[in-house]
């Protein structure tokens, strides 16, 4: 089982990495790839057959128009986080390209690198024991900050 994270551009490189490295707390394997949906379609479906027979889940990373993430989830049957980057251009409306798709296109939008390594684990932890636990781990850790936090402020 592994993660594809593929961007639009090397431009979503620093975000892609930044998932990859969120995505090591589940101990899941991942890839990075660059292909774009507008620029190089025909190798974009090279990419996504090469992992037909894998356990993937497909991460798409686009900023601006992102069509990557629909045409990515349009041509595979395994599932599809897309993760556009935030962007102060244009007040982040930029994200409407991502969360408008057309009938039959439905990737899921997480937004922030670790909601989406958590998303990909949580698919993963269906299968694989030991990715469950990851989560259970990772949940656990986040409510006991949230129970230290309150005891900071003088409650508990």
């Amino acid at each position: 089982m592994k993660a594809v994270i593929v961007m639009g551009s090397k431009a979503d490189l620093d975000y892609g990495k930044e998932i990859k490295e969120k995505l090591k707390t589940f101990n899941i394997e991942t890839e990075l790839r660059i292909a774009s949906a507008h620029k190089t379609p025909e190798y974009l479906i090279e990419i996504l057959k090469s992992y037909e027979k894998e356990d993937v889940v497909f991460v798409t990373v686009a900023g601006r128009s992102n069509a990557l993430s629909g045409f990515v989830d349009a041509n595979t049957v395994k599932p599809v986080i897309a993760s556009p980057p935030y962007s102060d251009k244009f007040a982040g409306a930029d994200i409407f390209s991502s969360i408008r798709m057309p009938s039959g296109v439905a990737p899921m939008l997480v937004l922030e690198a670790e909601n989406v390594a958590l998303a990909v684990a949580k698919i993963f932890a269906m299968k694989d024991e030991k990715v469950r636990e990851a989560v259970e781990r990772y949940q656990k850790k986040k409510k006991e900050e949230i129970v230290k936090s309150d005891k900071e402020v003088g409650y508990g």
